[in-house]
């Protein structure tokens, strides 16, 4: 057990999920999204919900059930990809990627950042995505070493990068994502696994929740839009869930305060429009992961009254 959870091995398998971790964050919203206009097709020919909602004469709701039936489809044109199928391809010229060509890391070195076929420049994310994910996994090795907490904090820690990256690109935050973690935290308490108990990872998980939301419905009543949406409400309860609802101070207001520097450097400087939303995903995700790592001495620094005497 020490040799498969040591730092190494789980570095080196920490770079291969990377690698799945940026197939995922690609595959996953475009699945979602193509579900939702699939669905939205559907309900545009439901006669019986249109009748009860728009009230249309027989004309417009042909028209609309028609519309329907195109959307549905277009999208049964279009069918998203697997999360593990098809393989990989260049965005530009579809060429096929082989084994030695998706090696972390060392194949986008060794391609010098360009695809082997056309020659297009290959983002550094995909890497830097690989390297943050071998090294977050070593570093919970080195952490909590040959323990169940490992394997729970490493599986928590890729399904918050893809959460983060997916929020980061496209503003949403999937509960398929969100939902595990929560669920992953309340089964490691109830085990044992963690050092969280299980009334303290239920309290995290509810207090988490609740305090956006309640920020959420307050900032609704004061501005009349929404401010947050509901997947930072299920990320940050996921969170609270896994370390406990002591760590929810320290990931508030660590995402809060980076949040704010990062917003306001984009508006003032990058022009951003203040009407367009930032993602706080990326924000909750990073203060989850210092509260991981650090979640004593940011108590110790934030409230000391919490910490046992």
């Amino acid at each position: 057990m020490e040799f498969w959870f040591s730092p190494w091995v789980l570095g080196l398998l920490g770079l291969c999920i990377g690698s799945f971790l940026n197939v995922v964050v690609y595959r996953l919203p475009l699945r979602m999204e193509l579900e939702w206009l699939s669905d939205s097709g559907e309900f545009l020919q439901d006669e019986a919900m249109l009748a009860r909602t728009l009230q249309p004469d027989a004309k417009r709701k042909a028209e609309i059930g028609a519309f329907g039936k195109r959307l549905v489809a277009d999208c049964q044109a279009h069918p998203a990809p697997g999360l593990a199928r098809p393989r990989s391809r260049c965005p530009s010229c579809g060429h096929l990627i082989t084994w030695y060509e998706n090696i972390p890391v060392l194949s986008w070195l060794m391609l010098k950042a360009r695809c082997s076929a056309c020659k297009t420049r290959i983002s550094a994310r995909y890497p830097l995505v690989e390297a943050a994910t071998g090294a977050l996994f070593a570093a919970v090795a080195w952490q909590f070493g040959a323990t169940p907490a490992t394997a729970v904090y490493c599986l928590a820690i890729a399904l918050l990068l893809a959460a983060a990256l997916i929020d980061l690109d496209t503003t949403l935050l999937p509960d398929t994502l969100t939902f595990p973690i929560a669920g992953l935290g309340l089964f490691a308490a109830w085990m044992g696994w963690t050092a969280v108990s299980l009334p303290h990872a239920a309290l995290g998980l509810m207090f988490g929740y609740f305090s956006l939301w309640s920020v959420a419905t307050l900032f609704k009543l004061l501005r009349g839009r929404q401010g947050m949406a509901e997947g930072d409400f299920r990320l940050l309860a996921g969170l609270g869930a896994l370390l406990g609802w002591q760590q929810l101070l320290p990931i508030i207001l660590l995402s809060s305060a980076v949040g704010a520097l990062v917003g306001g450097y984009m508006v003032l400087v990058k022009s951003h429009n203040r009407e367009v939303p930032i993602p706080f995903g990326p924000y909750l995700a990073g203060g989850g992961l210092a509260a991981l790592f650090f979640g004593q001495l940011l108590l110790a620094l934030m409230l000391p009254t919490l910490l046992p005497q």
